[in-house]
């Protein structure tokens, strides 16, 4: 019984002399994790008390109601409901119209002939991703305003009436759409040609052997060869359903849309950053990672539950 406990030790010891610079190598990682990351989650205790900026975390005294007094509060703002509102209707309609886009310029830029061509278009898509929001928002003024936009003097020189993409809230929806369409279609892309390559070409040779034409290859050949990476993808945006980007509602909104423009990150930053509710803007955080985490467990239980693998 002493001997196989022994040799065991004994490889586990030859196998940390052989490998003891990659875990060596781990240690800044997990530092970076234990520091900037879990030791933070020690605060997230301030949504269940009343904040207090003279006062350690662990003294500052609990809310009332068990502690559900900032969640209550901020289900009873109607400012956090429409935020809440605004936030799942803008993620749902990016995950619609924006989820599907990627795929669609991969599949067409997998069947380009020319190599060079399909790189150069590759390349000229994906650009817009390294531009931040706040220059899109300045292009997008540029180009949409409804007297001195570009896209609107020429659509009154045509004879046609102007058209509000970033003052009407209906039309502020769809720009706001499609400009997050423009800016990650080209990055998302790069991760569904990765996966396209480990797709075996031999399964195109015999599928045009046997007289596929190139719709049936992409339906019976390129899409299933997609499918673990489509449902990885869907499961990780899933899991991002309330959560919302900053700068890019804000930099793009205005008065005049501000009763579909503001999310849940717009909202903590008014409440808590300039109106100094810590608490109640703690209790949303803590809520919107609780929901997400939810979403993202369910969508992973039921891509295991259909055959995927899922996540892990």
């Amino acid at each position: 019984m002493a001997k196989p406990l022994i040799r065991k030790h004994q490889s586990t010891i030859n196998y940390l002399r052989k490998y003891w610079s990659l875990y060596l190598m781990l240690i800044l990682p997990l530092a970076y994790f234990v520091v900037f990351r879990y030791i933070p989650m020690t605060y997230i205790q301030i949504a269940f008390k009343k904040y207090s900026i003279v006062q350690s975390v662990w003294e500052m005294p609990w809310a009332d109601n068990h502690g559900f007094e900032y969640f209550i509060k901020a289900f009873s703002n109607r400012d956090f409901l429409y935020a809440l509102r605004n936030t799942i209707m803008l993620n749902l309609l990016d995950l619609l119209v924006g989820f599907p886009a990627p795929i669609i310029l991969a599949l067409l830029l997998n069947e380009l002939p020319y190599k060079r061509f399909k790189r150069f278009t590759q390349s000229v898509a994906y650009m817009p991703h390294f531009l931040s929001w706040i220059i899109i928002s300045g292009i997008a003024l540029q180009l949409f305003a409804p007297s001195t936009g570009l896209v609107n003097i020429v659509l009154n020189r045509l004879g046609f009436e102007s058209i509000p993409f970033l003052n009407d809230p209906k039309h502020w929806v769809f720009t706001y759409v499609f400009l997050g369409i423009w800016k990650n279609m080209g990055w998302n892309t790069i991760i569904y040609l990765a996966a396209l390559t480990n797709i075996n070409p031999e399964l195109y040779e015999a599928a045009s052997i046997d007289g596929a034409g190139r719709f049936q290859k992409i339906r019976y050949i390129t899409l299933p060869g997609l499918r673990s990476t489509i449902i990885t993808l869907l499961i990780l945006n899933l899991g991002h359903i309330l959560s919302s980007e900053f700068d890019r509602p804000y930099s793009l909104s205005n008065a005049l849309v501000h009763n579909v423009s503001n999310v849940i990150a717009t909202f903590v930053y008014t409440y808590g950053i300039r109106g100094l509710q810590f608490s109640l803007t703690t209790a949303v955080g803590l809520f919107q990672s609780v929901v997400g985490v939810i979403f993202l467990l369910a969508a992973n239980a039921l891509a295991k539950k259909f055959g995927e693998r899922g996540i892990w």
